[in-house]
């Protein structure tokens, strides 16, 4: 049922990890670019994930090889990369999500290839199964999205609704026609590259948007959210409220 949906954690909450699989989720996007993951509570939380049956998406710091290189060497299923602008802005930090001779990501003997020597099609199946999605949150990615979704690097793309209504011009992401028009421009142009795109949808009006618009993935419940709707049902349930 929630194969096409995923969950959005602002913290390394192990709890809040086991929960959302033991609901049903099958992945999860850590926002680890706003909020502090500590390495060693990254670590736990892909550990965790994989034994839960759950893929994740890490959001890193920022398009640098450095932070990618650490990710996909956590052994994570997707790698979304923030702040990008033009391709040729961006590509010393797309292919350093793949292995030579397609990018340059370096080769680590360690959890992403489950600590031993590489089988013969290691490094192809890195480079098929690891997503590397650039985020179209700029004006400037969003003028070069058809030539970032023709990258051989790019396997899709991740829509960052809020910062590109902001570069765009707009006072505010409002989910309003020039809004959905940027959207269903993005969905389209996805699609014509026969990649997947994929958003952050948290109010139903988005959620059926981006599914009659073809999004692959709707990420739906953020920790935050979750908390809030949380603490707000339990006060409306007091007796005396």
């Amino acid at each position: 049922m929630l194969d096409s949906y995923a969950f959005w954690m602002s913290t390394p909450n192990l709890d809040l990890l086991e929960m959302a699989a033991n609901a049903g989720f099958r992945r999860v996007v850590l926002d680890i670019e706003h909020n502090g993951y500590s390495p060693d509570r990254r670590e736990a939380l892909v550990v965790a994930a994989r034994a839960l049956d759950v893929s994740v998406c890490a959001k890193i710091e920022a398009p640098e090889p450095v932070w990618v290189q650490r990710a996909v060497d956590l052994g994570v299923d997707a790698i979304i990369l923030p702040h990008v602008g033009s391709l040729e802005q961006a590509e010393h930090a797309l292919a350093s999500c793949k292995f030579p001779p397609l990018g340059t990501r370096s080769y680590a003997a360690g959890r992403s290839a489950s600590f031993q020597a590489p089988t013969a099609d290691y490094f192809a199946r890195q480079n098929r199964d690891i997503l590397c999605l650039p985020m179209i949150e700029t004006a400037e990615a969003f003028a070069d999205v058809d030539a970032l979704l023709a990258s051989p690097l790019v396997d899709g793309i991740f829509v960052g609704p809020f910062d590109l209504a902001l570069t765009r011009g707009r006072p505010t992401y409002a989910f309003n026609d020039a809004d959905r028009a940027d959207i269903a421009h993005l969905g389209k142009a996805a699609q014509a590259a026969g990649k997947p795109w994929w958003i952050p949808a948290w109010r139903p009006e988005e959620q059926r948007f981006a599914k009659d618009k073809g999004a692959a993935v709707r990420v739906i419940a953020a920790e935050h959210q979750l908390l809030q709707i949380g603490l707000t049902s339990v006060i409306a349930a007091l007796p005396d409220a």
